[in-house]
């Protein structure tokens, strides 16, 4: 019986597998997200280090966001995982949803983190 579990796995994997087949050499953006936070990191899948990395956690992000759990909190974690990334000289990376569907925080996210600069 597939369990909602397993069957996150399962688009995770697929995602995953998409990904290094088509990567080229590029940094990956994953992105985690609970009920309470949203969290980015950029990885170098080469090296197995992250680079640069934002979550809702972050104190300069609390001081900014009201509530840690909506799609606006989501947005200004893209824009500063952008801007941490131009910074450490990443400018093009692949996108890395994991299980979850491409809509609502995941998705502002990646716009924000698009807007900021980053290409992918």
């Amino acid at each position: 019986m597939n369990t909602p579990k397993k069957l996150f796995e399962r688009r995770k994997a697929r995602v995953r597998t998409a990904l290094k087949a088509a990567n080229s050499g590029k940094m990956r953006l994953s992105v985690f997200r609970s009920g309470k936070h949203i969290y980015a990191q950029i990885i170098d899948d080469v090296k197995g280090s992250t680079v640069a990395s934002a979550s809702t956690l972050d104190k300069e992000v609390r001081a900014n966001i009201k509530k840690s759990s909506t799609v606006e909190a989501a947005g200004f974690i893209g824009k500063v995982i952008a801007q941490r990334a131009v910074k450490s000289g990443i400018s093009e990376v692949v996108f890395d949803r994991g299980g979850y569907i491409y809509h609502g925080r995941v998705k502002a996210l990646a716009e924000a983190a698009r807007e900021a600069g980053l290409k992918f």
